[in-house]
């Protein structure tokens, strides 16, 4: 190793197969490459890295020119496609054992991609029983609130994903996902979920699909998330509940997947992992931003000014922004969980307060202490706990084609009263992370500025956690008075 660039940690997370490694200086790093071997029936990795470039050789400078940006995410898409890496995220940090699978897996994707069948079947899956298109809709009692005295301020406009069939976004890759393992002769589909909505949505699609579905999900969130987890089971799906959260919920899934490779296909959800898992989610959400696009030139003859997205992993954000990442003019707005506040220790803010290391297979920003082990996130929005983050948006923080910022619990819970108030809408709290951040952006934009915000679900799921913390407010004024 070279110097003290790098600090490596060996960690068996909940007994995951998968390494944290804590990276030291790593904008200097060019790379690394795992070594890995077998202990007491544990595969342990090791990451090896060293100094040969400095950071502006890298790519990973400021860049002072929009142009430069571009550039930067052309170099992202060759190293993606020759490496399965956006610039220096990504990548393939798993055992030798599933290396083959996640290849062919490669494989059949670009397949799908440029099939035709594959396509047209997807396109009439999407449209007919997913609900496709989703409305563009103008929340203007929304726009009035943010306007100032003198009637000015930005148009706010909603992506409805929370109208699709199980009321969240994650359906698009679901459905996807389980016609591509169909087609790759898999029987059975095992998944991970957080807040319940992926595995509603997996449920769901794995039912349509004549597919056996196991669902592994955090006991916390199976408490905060009940309602969810009776509609997986009334589709028919397991549920296995894990001693923690989606972060153990994750390595439980993954872990069964391995062991049985050749019957079981994993359907991730979430744009992480190993590629091309977070390629996979990508690609099959970008009909958000594909639709956005033609509903703006529709409504108004342009694109967006501003799009706004929450940030847990990232598949909603990116399902709404890859469209336009190459749109200079358009604004790509990424809003964390801040939880109790961003410098209490207790949030999911990891564009913010990450640093780069490897989990879960690849490597992105992570929430960890000094030695390299996984601090717990959290955040008032379930679907938002998780120590990592998308590849993919790593490198668009890294090349500052993206922006993010972090919202409180507190800043959240108001915000879904608000659009439940103004809009008779419901957002789940998850969405409502975006929703907040419109106080501090709205009195920065000019008039008549276009702004979209991905609500990207529903909050049937979420009407008792707002409920117990309404009431637990009104107690805490009562006594104060």
């Amino acid at each position: 190793m070279a110097g003290n660039n790098l600090q490596s940690t060996i960690s068996v997370h909940g007994r995951t197969l998968y390494p944290t490694c804590k990276l030291l200086n790593s904008s200097k790093m060019l790379g690394f490459s795992l070594q890995s071997r077998t202990d007491r029936g544990l595969i342990v990795c090791s990451a090896v890295g060293h100094n040969t470039l400095n950071s502006d050789e890298l790519g990973l400078r400021n860049p002072t020119r929009t142009s430069e940006i571009l550039e930067l995410i052309d170099q992202g898409e060759k190293t993606l496609a020759n490496s399965g890496k956006f610039g220096r995220f990504g990548g393939i940090f798993v055992p030798e054992t599933l290396i083959t699978c996640l290849k062919k897996l490669e494989v059949e994707f670009n397949w799908v991609l440029h099939d035709p069948q594959f396509q047209e079947e997807l396109s009439i899956a999407l449209k007919d029983y997913v609900g496709r298109e989703t409305p563009l809709y103008f929340a203007e009692r929304l726009t009035n609130y943010y306007r100032n005295k003198n009637g000015e301020g930005p148009e706010i406009y909603l992506k409805r994903e929370d109208l699709t069939h199980g009321g969240a976004h994650k359906i698009n890759n679901a459905i996807a996902q389980a016609m591509l393992a169909k087609r790759m002769g898999r029987k059975s589909i095992v998944a991970a979920t957080g807040a319940g909505q992926h595995g509603v949505a997996t449920a769901a699609a794995c039912a349509k699909l004549g597919l056996d579905c196991t669902i592994f999900m955090g006991s916390i969130d199976m408490q905060r998330q009940s309602s969810n987890v009776l509609l997986m089971e009334h589709t028919g799906a397991q549920v296995k509940s894990v001693a923690g959260t989606f972060k153990d919920a994750t390595s439980e899934a993954i872990r069964s997947w391995v062991g049985n490779l050749q019957g079981s296909y994993y359907l991730a959800g979430t744009a992480v992992g190993p590629h091309p898992c977070p390629s996979m989610v990508r690609e099959f959400q970008t009909v958000i931003g594909k639709e956005t696009r033609k509903q703006a030139m529709e409504k108004w003859i342009g694109k967006p000014d501003v799009l706004v997205a929450c940030v847990g992993s990232g598949s909603n954000a990116l399902g709404l922004f890859h469209e336009f990442i190459r749109d200079e003019d358009v604004r790509l707005i990424g809003v964390e969980a801040a939880g109790y506040g961003i410098d209490s220790g207790k949030h999911s803010a990891t564009l913010a307060k990450g640093e780069v290391g490897v989990y879960h297979g690849a490597m992105s920003y992570l929430l960890q202490d000094d030695e390299g082990q996984i601090i717990g996130p959290h955040s008032i929005g379930v679907g938002l706990e998780y120590p990592g983050v998308s590849p993919e948006l790593s490198f668009l923080k890294d090349i500052g084609r993206a922006e993010f910022y972090a919202i409180t619990d507190e800043e959240a819970l108001e915000a879904y009263t608000r659009l439940c108030q103004l809009e008779g809408i419901f957002p789940a709290l998850e969405a409502a992370h975006a929703l907040a951040y419109l106080e501090k952006l709205c009195p920065t934009l000019a008039s008549g500025t276009k702004v979209v915000v991905n609500c990207s679900g529903r909050g049937d799921k979420d009407a008792g956690t707002v409920f117990k913390y309404q009431h637990k407010m009104e107690g805490e004024q009562a006594q104060s008075e």
